[in-house]
């Protein structure tokens, strides 16, 4: 599944089909039943990983949602990373710069949610914003563009070279799909907090969101932060899709319990005489 969701320099958005289930050619109900089903795993992964920084292991990792409106990013954060121990979770959501923020460069506000040793950080939009966004609205001029993409390459190579393993998921849906997912927060009282009057102007920006995209990923996927383009029509299979890359992050780590710093059948002793 993971080699197959991966993206390099010629990933086109348009060869990904949202409604795929790339490496996994089961229905929803065995979808869900396999998301339940690796829960504990990572929840053991994320615990040990966490266990492993009290003992000065200075490994984390580094969740990166992104994707347009309503594509299910929030389900994500719920659904898998939410199944683990909250104490080892550091989130962060990237909204419109403050004017503190912008007199800074634009990772700065990046580099301070950085999630600490021994935690996973997930952010839900990304500095990533600064080229999708940025892009399309011509937030900022092409030249300064182009010079966020290498930033950003540069940038993640320092972070997976201080010990963040980085996962960068790009969910990616169908123009009819985040129509009916919109139509929904709209028929639904309580989802109308979800919707704003903006999404309809985002959405008229469709195509050049998905070039917006498209250049992100093929300017800055590399063999150490490699982008992920995750099928998101089916939600239970976006789902367990991030679980099997967060599991294969923290795999890869293979964070271990921390030896015992006193003597174990000494401190058996003085508990059984107690």
């Amino acid at each position: 599944m993971i080699e197959l969701l991966r993206a390099n320099a010629l990933t086109r958005l348009a060869d990904r089909d949202p409604n795929a289930t790339p490496g996994f050619d089961g229905d929803k109900a065995a979808g869900q039943e396999a998301l339940a089903a690796g829960v504990s795993h990572l929840g053991n992964l994320q615990e040990r990983l966490f266990a492993a920084s009290t003992a000065g292991e200075r490994r984390r990792v580094l969740l990166v949602l992104q994707g347009m409106d309503s594509a299910g990013k929030g389900g994500i954060v719920r659904h898998v990373v939410g199944s683990v121990d909250p104490q080892g979770v550091h989130l962060a959501t990237f909204k419109k710069p403050t004017e503190k923020e912008l007199s800074h460069h634009f990772l700065w506000r990046i580099e301070r949610e950085l999630p600490p040793v021994g935690r996973i950080g997930v952010f839900d939009r990304s500095h990533y914003e600064d080229v999708l966004i940025g892009r399309v609205r011509e937030l900022a001029p092409a030249a300064e563009i182009e010079q966020r993409y290498d930033d950003i390459v540069e940038f993640e190579r320092r972070l997976v070279r201080t010990g963040i393993s980085v996962v960068k998921v790009m969910l990616h849906i169908s123009p009819d799909e985040q129509k009916a997912r919109l139509t929904e927060r709209l028929e639904r009282p309580d989802k109308h907090w979800k919707y704003t009057t903006n999404d309809i102007a985002e959405r008229m920006l469709w195509d050049d969101y998905e070039r917006a995209y498209e250049l992100a990923i093929q300017r800055t996927s590399t063999d150490e932060a490699p982008w992920h383009v995750v099928p998101g029509n089916r939600k239970w299979y976006a789902r367990l899709a991030v679980q099997a890359l967060l599991t294969d992050a923290l795999e890869r780590i293979d964070p271990q319990w921390p030896s015992a710093t006193y003597d174990v059948d000494e401190q058996k002793e003085r508990l059984a005489a107690t």
